[in-house]
């Protein structure tokens, strides 16, 4: 016989009549004694949370800034619905995804729960991705292409009376679709598969996209990013073109030296390794004076003209010896890769070398430290290919890559400078800026009319953190009660303050010169 008694089968159990008296709900803090000491428990179903709670300072820097509302209310986007959604509402939750490191329009039902942030870009509502899609494919291409041209010129405009270098570079983007322009031709990493071309200029150091074209898979060479290019400098203006421009191999051809030439441009290219070009390499290694190049590298100079080429050009010759320990893979068999290791004796000496083609009168030094810091333009595509949108957003029509490709470039400028505020030594990409200076759980406290955000930090950099949003919102505080500044006058301070770095401390003079506040 059970000890403990059993309820009759099929009769429902009953905790105790006292137990249920407990169960009635108290309004108000539960008291709950931990092993940390009492804590006042409170659930509020209605109260707004997002996990972007450090948006308001990027916010903030957009209105003050004067960058956003000009680029929502110049849109060509264009309705005749009534229910259709509000370009602030459409634009607005682009940029919210863009900020977010989405990739697909499908992402942005991820941002539908926020309900605090959109209203601080002035939004009524997060739309759908449906709505986004179909806003994108509403636009105009040339009137779209020239919109966004306007506004990533307006966030560089004041840096170009500045000494700068232009690097242009092409990246390649896999497509796993039927999209227009979707054509198999060069793809290093995915050979086979269908790409579009991006093809980029940079300003170099400060990493800011000036211009990007979304062209088909099979449009990869720099014949195809020219017009582009001097399409670019004519926009611009003659007076503030850079310094030179920098290119890899596929930029020393006779057709754009020739025509940087005539323009009176300078340009430093890597060059193609012709036959010729060995063996003019061939005879300097044999027979040329080496300097220093830095960082382990040695140069010499002469004189090339190649077959195609209209007049002989100055070339410099770079080379490093490699170490005498070398391992190499042999990858010639993908199923059976096969490593050899071996050492070099003391009479053998293997080098790698580049050879660059330049209009720069600049000593050999100078040179491969140019070209050398061209590297920074890799490491931008890297970041906006990974960790921003230029791996996503694709729909079957060319026309919305390209204006999304702008809006992703444009969106990547805005943050990067707004991160240099916080921290001016130095770029710091999205990987790192994002989880500190924009991701943190948030929640508002509505107190009549004041709003509370109460943010949640759980991270080893929590007091820096705080410490460069107080800073950045009290500089643009001092910015905003400024009344005697234009918005274009406050956007110069933002970028003197920004580019402390490069700027030496100088501040950028808007032509309306007026006094920076203190």
């Amino acid at each position: 016989m059970s000890r403990f008694p059993v309820p009759p089968k099929g009769e429902p159990k009953k905790p105790p009549e006292s137990a249920c008296r407990a169960l009635v709900a108290v309004s108000g803090p539960v008291p709950v004694d931990t092993f940390g000491g009492r804590v006042h428990v409170e659930w509020d179903p209605a109260a707004a949370v997002t996990p972007l709670g450090q948006l308001p300072f990027f916010t903030e820097y957009l209105k003050v800034s004067g960058l956003f509302d000009p680029w929502v209310e110049r849109c060509p986007l264009r309705w005749t619905s009534p229910n259709a959604p509000r370009t602030r509402d459409v634009l607005g939750t682009a940029v919210l995804s863009i900020l977010c490191g989405h990739q697909r329009y499908a992402h942005i039902s991820a941002l539908r729960g926020d309900t605090i942030n959109p209203p601080l870009l002035g939004m009524e509502k997060v739309v759908s991705e449906d709505a986004v899609r179909r806003a994108m494919s509403k636009l105009d291409e040339e009137a779209g292409v020239a919109w966004m041209q306007t506004h990533l010129g307006a966030v560089t405009g004041p840096l170009l009376g500045e000494p700068w270098i232009l690097d242009s570079d092409v990246t390649v983007k896999p497509l796993y679709g039927h999209q227009e322009g979707a054509v198999v031709r060069y793809n290093p990493h995915k050979p086979g598969r269908p790409s579009h071309t991006y093809h980029t200029y940079f300003m170099a150091g400060l990493r800011q996209v000036l211009e990007v074209e979304v062209q088909p898979g099979n449009r990869s060479a720099s014949k195809y990013s020219s017009p582009g290019l001097w399409a670019l400098l004519e926009r611009i203006g003659r007076a503030h073109w850079p310094a030179f421009i920098r290119g890899d191999r596929d930029w020393g051809t006779e057709g754009n030296m020739a025509r940087a030439e005539q323009e009176g441009l300078p340009y430093l290219f890597k060059q193609r390794m012709t036959k010729r070009t060995k063996q003019l390499v061939e005879r300097l290694l044999r027979d040329s004076a080496w300097t220093n190049a830095g960082q382990g590298w040695e140069g010499t100079e002469s004189s090339l003209r190649l077959a195609g080429w209209g007049r002989a050009r100055r070339v410099v010759v770079l080379r490093r010896r490699l170490a005498k320990d070398l391992a190499v893979e042999d990858r010639s068999n993908p199923e059976q890769l096969r490593l050899s290791l071996t050492e070099l004796a003391d009479d053998v000496r293997i080098y790698e070398y580049a050879v660059l083609v330049t209009s720069l009168d600049a000593e050999i030094l100078s040179i491969a430290a140019f070209y050398r810091d061209r590297a920074d333009c890799e490491n931008a595509f890297d970041e906006l290919k990974n960790h921003w949108g230029w791996g996503g957003f694709t729909t079957q029509d060319i026309k919305r890559c390209r204006i999304m490709a702008r809006m992703t470039a444009l969106v990547y400028n805005w943050w990067s400078l707004f991160v240099r505020l916080a921290d001016p030594d130095k770029h710091t990409e999205s990987i790192t800026s994002r989880p500190l200076l924009l991701q943190a759980p948030a929640r508002q406290i509505d107190h009549g009319r004041q709003r509370r955000l109460l943010i949640s930090h759980h991270h080893a950099e929590a007091e820096w953190v705080e410490r460069a949003c107080r800073n950045i919102a009290a500089f643009l505080h001092g910015l905003r009660t400024a009344e005697q500044l234009t918005p274009l006058q406050r956007w110069y301070c933002i970028l003197s303050r920004a580019l402390t770095k490069y700027l030496h401390g100088r501040q950028l003079q808007p032509p309306d010169a007026l006094p920076a506040p203190a």
